[in-house]
């Protein structure tokens, strides 16, 4: 010290005092994001590791946390260094205006920014909110709440309604596919509704808490309505599979009856809505908030403060990919048009013959 040099251990006493400084600034904490993203183009939210050509949203979201410095690089190859969980897999194309996500970060400032400024415009983090340690947002979810949009002419009726544009929705119909949607409340055997499960699969058998469709808009033209559904979780397309059940009856293809015949055990052809319209809406934590939401230490997991946020991203980003699309690539046109070629009818011969030898 006296010849001008600093003493070797106090140099090194301070620089681990400046790096313990910096931790103490920037803790790493379990914390859940409120994400907001366009799905189209990507292969659904749940990341493929190793599998690059299929891009995901958590791609991005990886990329970008590692970039912000709110993990380490390390982290982003092996997701579970950071406890991360995804509150629900979205499919391919599906979008989502209040996703959740579980993870353990680096507190740094200006976080939600700095995470942003490294996603493109299309996929947002909207709200964050500390947690508790041994919080998981699949497994504290209790419910999870999706929205369907898509163009009013997949109602009409195939033999007697306009199949174009112009078509208007009646309140008779809409009372129609309102009956329909909420034949669907209540706990039923869904295996028909998505694939690789049998009917006596018990984890085929899901709880829908409310399903209806709202009163149809205009947009550029074509007439929209929006269904939203509400249940405990869902299987792999099974919303869209509901979805399209109920149109194929609405249109005259097929008989109301197979609703409740769709929960037996016999295998019924049921057709699978486009994935374009389906937006994840809302996901609920009510057991979470009741436990932990008032306990001077952690927030309620509720997002009253960023509605506004969510409702901007929906304008600007969701609604217009989905009218954008629909106009350009006509994907509700198509899938309508390969209605005609389900089987339907076997289905319901073979109950009503059932029915006769019962009686």
């Amino acid at each position: 010290e006296e010849n001008g040099h600093p003493n070797k251990r106090l140099r090194r006493d301070a620089d681990e005092e400046d790096a313990e400084e910096r931790n103490k600034k920037s803790p790493k904490r379990k914390i859940v994001l409120l994400m907001a993203y366009s799905g189209k183009g990507y292969h659904g939210m749940q990341r493929n590791v190793g599998s690059s050509q299929f891009k995901t949203i958590e791609d991005d979201l990886v990329s970008a946390l590692v970039q912000s410095g709110c993990i380490p690089e390390n982290h982003g190859e092996d997701m579970k260094k950071m406890s991360f969980q995804r509150c629900a897999r979205t499919d391919k194309g599906v979008s989502a205006a209040g996703q959740i996500v579980s993870l353990k970060v680096r507190l740094i400032d200006d976080i939600l920014e700095k995470i942003n400024n490294h996603l493109p415009s299309h996929i947002r983090i909207l709200g964050l909110k500390r947690v508790t340690g041994g919080f998981n947002s699949k497994n504290k979810c209790d419910a999870r709440t999706y929205s369907y949009m898509l163009p009013t002419f997949a109602f009409a009726h195939k033999d007697h309604d306009v199949q174009e544009e112009v078509y208007r929705l009646d309140r008779e119909t809409l009372e129609k596919v309102n009956k329909l949607l909420a034949c669907y409340k209540g706990t039923h055997n869904f295996h028909n509704f998505t694939s690789q499960k049998g009917p006596r699969d018990p984890s085929a058998k899901r709880y829908i808490m409310e399903m209806y469709c709202g009163e149809p808009f205009v947009r550029e033209d074509i007439e929209f309505a929006v269904i939203k559904v509400k249940g405990q979780s869902f299987m792999m397309h099974q919303i869209r599979k509901m979805i399209g059940l109920v149109i194929a009856i609405v249109k005259g293809y097929a008989a109301e009856s197979i609703i409740e015949l769709s929960w037996g055990e016999e295998k019924v052809d049921v057709p699978k809505a486009p994935g374009l319209g389906l937006v994840l809406e809302r996901v609920h934590f009510e057991k979470y908030n009741r436990r932990f939401g008032n306990d001077g230490l952690h927030e309620p997991l509720e997002w009253t403060e960023e509605e506004e946020k969510i409702a901007v991203f929906k304008e600007q980003y969701i609604y217009p990919t989905i009218i954008n699309t629909e106009r350009e690539e006509k994907s509700m046109v198509n899938w309508l048009n390969t209605l005609s070629i389900h089987d339907f009818n076997s289905s319901v011969v073979g109950m009503q013959a059932n029915n006769k030898n019962s009686k």
